[in-house]
Order: C-alpha cells, then structure tokens, then sequence
C-alpha cells in the first residue's frame, strides 16, 4: 500500500493519505504511544520511536511527533509501515 505525506500547520503533525480505504465505519480511531492497538498498521506506527500519538479514520492516519523527533528520519520509516502493511 502506498501513502503520501502532506504537511499541516502543526510542526509536529503531518497527515498520510493511503491510495485505499483503511478503516471501516464512522469514527476515527485515536492512540497514543503504550496503548495496545489491535489494528496491524496503527500498531506499527506507533511502535516507532518519535510517533507520540496517531488519529485515523477512512484512508488516512495523521501522526503527531515528540518535540525532538524530526520528520527526515520519521516519514520514510512511516511510509515503510504503509507499505509493509497488508489489509
């Protein structure tokens, strides 16, 4: 599965649109780093170093990152779990 990055006005939150649906249903799905996920991709999200929090809902997740993460080393390893991702 591919997704794309796009940048929001918050320095730490950047939204990634898959090119499918990825949740069912009409409420979006909220985590932080240490909940347990059931869902294989928001799993793998937030099991990345620097990702504090995630919402989801249809074909996208937005991703907000801790203060001394940066978004060079922490898109590509976000769009790696997208690709590895199976639905």
């Amino acid at each position: 599965m591919q997704a794309q990055a796009q940048y929001t006005p918050n320095p730490n939150a950047v939204k990634f649109v898959a090119d499918q649906s990825l949740f069912e249903g009409s409420r979006s799905i909220h985590g932080k780093k240490g909940d347990d996920m059931s869902h294989p991709l928001l799993k793998g999200i937030l099991a990345l170093d620097g990702v504090e929090s995630i919402m989801a809902y249809d074909d996208f997740v937005s991703v907000n990152k801790s203060e001394p993460a940066n978004w060079e080393e922490l898109e590509p390893a976000i769009l790696d779990v997208f690709i590895s991702y199976n639905k």
